[in-house]
């Protein structure tokens, strides 16, 4: 069967911030995003990666439009079931701010459980809907790929922190309520090849940099994943000495 290469998009000014942007509208890649994706479409050049499909949103696709300028003649599809979660009235929120409310705790240890409410702007989703919905995405995708282009094809999914480790979590088996235990950098790369029998996780969390990512950062609480998936690894400021703080989707 195919391999899909799982890829998250690059860092954002609300990932720097601390802010959940979800479904927020016109939230781009910041100078540091932009390098991240760069960097990563060096690395991919080269593979014969026959499709890429992203998530429809903004920061998504300029991630996934850097990634093919180093493909050849490869275009970027959207599939709006690779979207983010949506967190429906804590859209927009500050994860320090998100991080006191009763339903964080759900979130972080029975995520199956856990259902973002409905806000006035946006819809509110549960974790298991969205990993559903994800899932579907990649198994219908990776058939056609394999119908197209053969089962030993390379292929490319863009998409956000929350969607990739659900994605994660099923791939090795996992119950949802373990998928915080999976990590998901801006611009990572993870490879998951999935067969008739089970799929296989190739590698996770690849983000290309140096050991200096191992300086552990500052927690919103001890022990606690980030919602929406983190800010990450900034090698730029770790080389500098200072660590990261975690962030948003």
């Amino acid at each position: 069967m195919p391999t899909c290469l799982l890829i998250r998009h690059g860092r954002t000014a609300s990932n720097a911030s601390g802010t959940l942007a979800g479904w927020t509208e016109g939230v781009a890649l910041d100078d540091t995003g932009r390098r991240q994706a760069s960097d990563l479409a060096l690395r991919l050049r080269g593979l014969p990666i026959r499709v890429v499909v992203s998530s429809p949103l903004q920061r998504c696709v300029e991630t996934a439009e850097i990634v093919v300028s180093a493909l050849g003649d490869v275009a970027v599809e959207t599939d709006e079931r690779l979207g983010e979660c949506r967190y429906g009235s804590w859209t927009g929120g500050l994860l320090s701010d998100l991080a006191t409310r009763p339903l964080w705790r759900t979130v972080q240890d029975q995520p199956s459980a856990a259902r973002f409410p409905d806000g006035e702007q946006f819809a509110g989703e549960s974790i298991a809907e969205m990993q559903a919905r994800a899932l579907q995405a990649v198994r219908e995708i990776d058939a056609r790929v394999g119908a197209d282009h053969g089962p030993q094809a390379l292929w490319a999914l863009v998409s956000h922190g929350d969607v990739i480790k659900s994605i994660l979590a099923d791939a090795a088996g996992a119950h949802l309520d373990h998928f915080q235990r999976f990590l998901a950098g801006p611009a990572s790369l993870s490879v998951v090849t999935y067969t008739d029998r089970r799929p296989f996780m190739v590698r996770v969390n690849d983000g290309g940099a140096g050991l200096s990512c191992l300086i552990p950062p500052a927690p919103l609480l001890a022990g606690d994943a980030t919602v929406g998936g983190g800010a990450g690894c900034d090698t730029d400021s770790l080389d500098a000495g200072s660590t990261n703080a975690g962030s948003t989707d």
